[in-house]
């Protein structure tokens, strides 16, 4: 079974694109607007000699009760629990946040 890696940060830091960077083809939608990735997409890739899986999620914000925020901080928390490995993202312009700490 290959290791799994989860990408998971604050909305609209680039999480798809480093998804999609990371699989080498468009698998996920890439838009300015927070809310675009919702559910968990997949996929493979290989990198410095090592074989493995991807997954990209939504925005995480912790504290939002909206019905679409809370369906997809629960899809963060599913692909948290498939993760070998977490790999968080932050916007390097502004830096790391009080919503970037409270996702780590």
């Amino acid at each position: 079974m290959l290791p799994v890696v989860s990408i998971v940060g604050r909305p609209n830091v680039g999480k798809s694109t480093i998804f999609n960077r990371l699989i080498g083809k468009r698998k996920a939608i890439v838009h300015d607007e927070y809310g675009v990735t919702r559910d968990r997409h997949y996929g493979q890739s290989f990198w410095n000699g090592i074989d493995f899986n991807v997954i990209d999620t939504g925005g995480y914000l912790p504290d939002d009760m909206d019905v679409m925020v809370v369906g997809i901080r629960e899809q963060v928390h599913i692909a948290l629990e498939e993760s070998d490995v977490i790999l968080l993202v932050v916007d390097a312009e502004h830096g790391i946040n009080t919503l970037d700490k409270s996702v780590s």
